[in-house]
């Protein structure tokens, strides 16, 4: 069993940052792939970002160019770096880890809030 716990989430103004933490209970380093989602109310969850072992990254439309994926095998950790907010990246973020024959996790969730 893997667990994944996430952080950094809260309220922020329009164009504001913030960067989410994914801490996970075991290795990354040798993950298939590694992602944030985001489920807004009402709304499917849908991908935001994410990084495979190898490095390649591939993010959502809506967030190409504002939102920054990276991880630290040191520190089992996976960051997603969120700048220029909008009110519609208002939702909760979902850490996920793909360990492939291991098993797929997902972490509890950490609510976003960008006002206007």
């Amino acid at each position: 069993q893997v667990q994944l716990v996430e952080s950094g989430g809260g309220l922020v103004q329009v164009g504001g940052s913030l960067r989410l933490s994914c801490a996970a209970s075991k290795s990354i380093f040798r993950l298939n792939a590694m992602g944030w989602y985001r489920q807004a109310p009402g709304k499917q969850r849908e991908l935001v970002a994410s990084m495979t072992s190898g490095g390649i990254t591939n993010y959502a439309d809506s967030v190409k160019d504002r939102f920054t994926i990276s991880r630290d095998n040191a520190k089992n950790t996976v960051y997603l770096q969120m700048n220029s907010l909008k009110p519609e990246d208002t939702a909760v973020y979902y850490c996920n880890a793909d360990y492939s024959v291991l098993g797929e996790y997902w972490g509890q969730g950490t609510q976003v809030t960008v006002s206007s």
